[in-house]
């Protein structure tokens, strides 16, 4: 009951998304008449040509020749017509493909990154995208086999019951039965598609979490791990999509048997009236067409139980695709959200609680007061919260309990879109889109000059290397900027927060990928990006943290320690352990830039 609850709160969900094309299935649902009607006046018109050819030698031409003339313009027709019907049905369903992977994607951009954080990737690719496509599959099928099917049967059965009542209820007793063997494959069925999508998506995300990470497999020499892990997940979706396929092709079989059983009761039992009646209650031309009719009568009812197969497949991808609509998404805007126009920096945070998890408390009482202007470092070993407190910062994540104000205005009372555009960002995790340097490094300023991007570059030390490839600032970098260093992508994504300078700056680990000789020489580019604006620094490497105007040390959710770097190395504290723990490496850093 379960199952089958499912399946209709999902269809109805399909109708749904279908229903601003209801034009569209109109006129596919008249073709659709118009082909059936077409195809079955057809076996009228060979009826009646096969009635005149009397005897051996005794063939009426001249009655013929108009039969097949009308022949030849209802299968003209017919052809149209079908033609007409399978475009409209493709318009249909590749428009709601659209607007449902737009929407879904929209959704996705919604989602409050506790979802993201908590998915993988590869599960919800293949929702928009697998998932989808499957979906779109079932409704080609559906539209273009479930409409022409169910005109057939209405139309054919009058006109069987034009010719012979007897013979059109034996029919109409014996076909049923495929529909019963239809409907009772495709109950087992449906469990089955469903496991297939979640295997699948389990092998999508496998796939992109190895090719996407195929030096660090290499690296540690991983491959025969990882290619068991593969082999794993493909055989269990091997054997689970055998399950599914074998089942429901013994549909097409089980109902063609039945099929046929139909074809030879009509074929007996019409001979038996044809030569016992006479022509007079039933010709040969009239027994030639019903023996057409039989045969396009029980036809629909074996596309129908593919159809239904397919549609137990779609309807599984649709569940999921829908599941992932279903997903909450973040809390909107308030009503009366401020726009944030330009911040001036004052950033306060009183008696900040926050947790990931309810039953792990992270940050537990966090109060700070940042002036405009002042560069916040903030260090303490991995755990700690340095990156939460940043997530907070930019609102990825809600408070549980205190209050952040940015120029004494609360970040919820604020709009999202407002509040981010006034923080500029570098991570340590690099990301760069596939495109030209020059777009990337004008991804936050789309309108910006040429003359810009080169300043830009020139600012984060980029320039160099840029100038030296191949098509320079028009060079093309493969997706996530594969075809770089590291350290060379986290100089573009420096050069693309230096391009849209905006007045408070987030630094997390934004040198972590170059080298020491190389770090000196950024944090001198950084030294005057940051100069006037509100900046927050987090860093494992403490060299690049020394000019703070305040040190945050953090530990175990908790501000243990604040103050500059002298005064924290005075103080003989956790601070100057954390520091000298890398003593060779900071203190060399430490003379070099001075």
């Amino acid at each position: 009951m379960k199952m089958k609850s499912e399946n209709s709160a999902t269809l109805t969900r399909v109708l749904k998304l279908i229903r601003p094309y209801r034009w569209l299935m109109g006129l596919s649902l008249l073709f659709a008449v118009i082909t059936v009607v077409t195809t079955l006046y057809a076996p009228v018109l060979t009826g009646q040509a096969i009635d005149h050819v009397v005897a051996k030698g005794n063939v009426d031409f001249k009655a013929i020749t108009p039969i097949l003339v009308r022949f030849l313009v209802v299968v003209g027709i017919m052809a149209a017509s079908s033609w007409m019907m399978n475009l409209c049905n493709n318009r249909i369903a590749f428009h709601v493909v659209k607007d449902l992977r737009t929407k879904v994607y929209a959704h996705v951009q919604n989602l409050p990154l506790a979802y993201l954080d908590s998915h993988s990737n590869g599960d919800t690719l293949s929702r928009i995208v697998t998932d989808i496509d499957q979906l779109s599959d079932g409704l080609l099928m559906g539209f273009s086999q479930l409409f022409t099917g169910v005109v057939t049967i209405a139309a054919t059965l009058g006109f069987m019951l034009s010719i012979h009542v007897g013979i059109a209820l034996l029919v109409v007793l014996l076909t049923p039965v495929s529909l019963f063997v239809a409907a009772f494959i495709a109950k087992r069925t449906y469990s089955l598609f469903r496991a297939q999508s979640q295997v699948r998506a389990e092998m999508t995300s496998l796939v992109e979490e190895l090719v996407g990470n195929q030096r660090v497999v290499t690296a540690f020499n991983y491959e025969e791990k990882a290619e068991e892990r593969f082999c794993d997940v493909n055989h269990r979706l091997q054997k689970v999509g055998l399950k599914a396929i074998f089942l429901s092709s013994l549909t097409n079989p089980c109902t063609r048997f039945v099929n046929g059983l139909v074809y030879t009761g009509v074929g007996i039992f019409g001979g038996f009236v044809a030569l016992t009646a006479g022509p007079t209650v039933l010709s040969v031309g009239q027994l030639s067409c019903f023996l057409s009719y039989a045969n396009q009568y029980t036809k629909p009812f074996n596309e129908i139980s593919s159809v239904i197969t397919e549609l137990q497949n779609a309807l599984a991808s649709a569940k999921r695709v829908f599941d992932l609509l279903d997903e909450p998404e973040q809390l909107p805007d308030k009503e009366n959200a401020v726009v944030l126009n330009s911040a001036e920096g004052t950033v306060e945070l009183t008696h900040v609680a926050f947790s990931y998890v309810p039953e792990v408390p992270l940050l537990k009482d966090v109060t700070l007061f940042v002036k405009p202007g002042q560069r916040v470092a903030i260090v303490g070993p991995t755990g700690c919260g340095k990156t939460t407190l940043i997530n907070l910062l930019m609102r990825f994540y809600d408070v549980n309990k205190g209050m952040i104000t940015v120029d004494g205005t609360d970040v919820r009372d604020l709009t999202r879109e407002s509040l981010r555009g006034n923080f500029g960002m570098v991570l340590q995790e690099t990301w760069l889109k596939a495109g030209t340097i020059a777009e990337n490094i004008a991804y936050g300023r789309p309108d910006a000059t040429m003359e810009e991007i080169e300043e830009a570059a020139k600012a984060s030390y980029a320039h160099n290397f840029i100038r030296r490839l191949k098509d320079g600032y028009q060079t093309v970098i493969a997706e996530d900027g594969g075809n770089l260093s590291q350290g060379q992508k986290q100089l573009l994504c420096i050069a693309r927060v230096m391009l849209c300078l905006p007045p408070m700056l987030i630094l997390d680990e934004a040198t972590s990928s170059i080298d020491t000789r190389m770090e000196v020489r950024i944090q001198r580019a950084f030294h005057k990006m940051m100069k006037g604006r509100t900046s927050f620094i987090v860093a494992h490497r403490l060299s690049t943290i020394r000019e703070a105007d305040m040190i945050l040390v953090m530990k175990d959710g908790d501000i243990i320690e604040q103050g500059t770097h002298e005064e924290l190395l005075a103080k003989g504290g956790f601070y100057r352990n954390l520091y000298y723990s890398g003593a060779p490496e900071e203190q060399s850093a430490e003379k070099d830039f001075k």
